[in-house]
């Protein structure tokens, strides 16, 4: 055997047998590091409010190539995600992104609610204990002590010794709020031609939102809203000149454009851009000035900036969610989203931040529309069977006391008259839910005790337990039929368990996060455990959620 053979062979023997760490413990390291966890500078948390899945879909060839489609083609898809919980509305949406669970473990049981104890109605995020900041009005009077357990930014900050900062930002101050948890640097949402906060997070607002006030940048929006693109070729949607659509004060067709100068004053000056997708502009504004200021994602301590876009929401309320309003708003959404993430790329660097991005709830098409279109729909007016209703307690039990309240599709009963009437509060929620499931536009009906007693694994008992809270909740659950809400006829709302409320999109992209879809069902709670998973941390405290695997690296 010559020498170079045997040097070649001897090398290769050597090789083979060395132990898989004796090139050196850095990559060894660097192995075991990717492997727990991705260290992204920042996460973006983005809420979009009251969109539907088929908005990625239906608007697909309208959009740009770097707002949704970015985050589609490049990141992760989840096409079947849905809300596996009920009432779907802004509140509890929210509280449940952001925990990792539904109302039955964090309490958010709605946007307001009856409390049992006060014996009045409570508003999601009001605390009376805190005052305004930013604004001589209550509309700071805000914080998250309603919502039971830690948010994943709440994780976050405790994980990094309160070194990583969580800022949140919406319209409403419930999208900034809940998703801010209880630990935020700073919460901020928008009344009256300023962005405002609580003095739950601090007693003065910060220069850099004092001087964004006073430049007042936000009324450049005091300007008429015109489509896009030409209003022709949004064939995405209805026709712009329709019966189902709602009217800002003082117009007489809800056709574009919309003269907002001109409507200004009768439609409360600035709390008009909500309306409008002007709204979601001004959002992406102030998100950019305090990526900015707040010097977010600048070293490698993870923070968090969590953003809710509401203009969605009052545009599908007030135009439907078919309407060309509703697609232009979301042409110039794809377009907000396109500048915030080049800026992400600029200030952050494009490989170094996660986003994921979903909904707090669907929307129904306006039932009135789908009647014209001979499709099973329908509307129910509370007050008409109030009078059927009331009659049924008082020849039943002697007396109307026996209800004390009616919020979210739920009948709260005084279980005081029902004692001192020695009558079973299992047997007088039972005989109420069979009354209630004889009136025209009640599908079904739950009692309480139904819900204490059964574990639902699927359908809509499933989804009722989940926003079934027992010390907060009521006494008999009602379900709509299909297609049927209690709303005007004109416009989109939502808040059942139907699958029109439930089935919203979610998208992962940027560090730690695969390129792909599925259509394997997610849930909502399942957003929190995923980034946790991703960021190494530990889950908020009342997880119910598990993580999406497929979405990992």
């Amino acid at each position: 055997m010559s020498k170079n053979y045997f040097i070649l062979f001897f090398s290769i023997f050597t090789l083979s047998f060395l132990p898989s760490n004796s090139f050196g413990q850095k990559k060894s390291k660097e192995q075991v590091d990717v492997s727990l966890k991705t260290n992204p500078k920042l996460v973006v948390g983005i809420i979009v409010d009251q969109m539907r899945y088929d908005y990625i879909t239906r608007f697909w060839d309208q959009y740009g190539n770097n707002g949704f489609k970015r985050l589609v083609n490049e990141g992760f898809n989840c096409k079947n995600n849905h809300y596996n919980y009920a009432p779907t509305s802004t509140g509890p949406g929210h509280a449940s992104v952001y925990t990792g669970t539904t109302p039955a473990v964090h309490g958010i049981i709605g946007n307001n609610w009856y409390d049992k104890v006060a014996e009045g109605d409570v508003y999601c995020a009001g605390d009376d204990s805190y005052n305004s900041v930013g604004t001589t009005s209550d509309a700071g009077k805000m914080s998250p002590h309603r919502m039971n357990v830690t948010t994943i930014t709440d994780q976050l900050r405790l994980h990094t010794q309160m070194r990583g900062k969580t800022i949140a930002i919406a319209l409403k101050d419930r999208g900034a709020v809940l998703p801010g948890g209880h630990t935020a640097n700073g919460a901020y949402w928008f009344n009256n031609g300023a962005w405002i906060t609580s003095s739950f997070y601090m007693d003065k607002l910060p220069s850099w939102v004092e001087k964004f006030n006073a430049d007042k940048s936000f009324d450049t929006y005091k300007k008429p809203w015109k489509s896009l693109k030409n209003v022709k070729d949004y064939v995405e949607s209805g026709i712009d000149y329709n019966a189902y659509e709602g009217l800002f004060k003082g117009e007489k067709s809800s056709v574009f454009p919309h003269d907002l100068p001109k409507l200004w004053d009768a439609n409360g000056k600035y709390e008009m851009l909500k309306a409008t997708p002007f709204g979601n502009s001004m959002t992406a504004d102030f998100a950019l000035a305090a990526l900015e200021a707040e010097e977010l994602g600048t070293d490698d301590i993870t923070d968090f900036l969590a953003v809710s876009f509401s203009s969605t929401d009052y545009v599908g309320h007030k135009f439907g969610v078919n309407s060309k309003e509703i697609e232009d708003t979301y042409l110039r959404l794809d377009q907000d989203l396109e500048r915030f993430f080049k800026e992400l790329d600029h200030k952050v660097g494009k490989d170094e931040y996660t986003v994921f991005l979903t909904a707090d709830h669907a929307a129904i098409d306006v039932p009135a529309y789908l009647r014209d279109l001979k499709i099973p729909a329908d509307y129910i007016v509370w007050d008409d069977i109030k009078t059927k209703f009331l009659q049924f307690l008082q020849f039943n039990y002697g007396t109307t006391d026996i209800v004390k309240d009616f919020s979210n599709d739920q009948y709260f009963l005084n279980h005081n008259v029902i004692k001192n009437l020695d009558l079973s509060i299992q047997e007088v929620q039972e005989d109420i839910a069979k009354e209630l499931l004889t009136y025209k536009g009640i599908d079904r009906t739950y009692t309480a005790y139904q819900m204490w007693q059964n574990d639902y694994t699927h359908g809509i008992p499933y989804i009722l337990q989940n926003g079934y809270n027992q010390k907060r909740s009521g006494d008999v659950l009602v379900v709509l039929s299909p297609g049927t809400i209690s709303y005007p006829k004109t416009g989109s709302t939502h808040g059942s368990p139907q699958i029109y409320d439930t089935h919203v999109p979610l998208l992962f992209y940027g560090a730690g996060i695969k390129h792909g879809s599925t259509v394997g069902r997610t849930e909502i709670d399942d957003i929190a455990p995923t980034v946790a998973s991703l960021l190494g941390i530990s889950f908020p405290n009342g997880t119910s959620g598990s993580p999406i695997v497929e979405v990992l690296q």
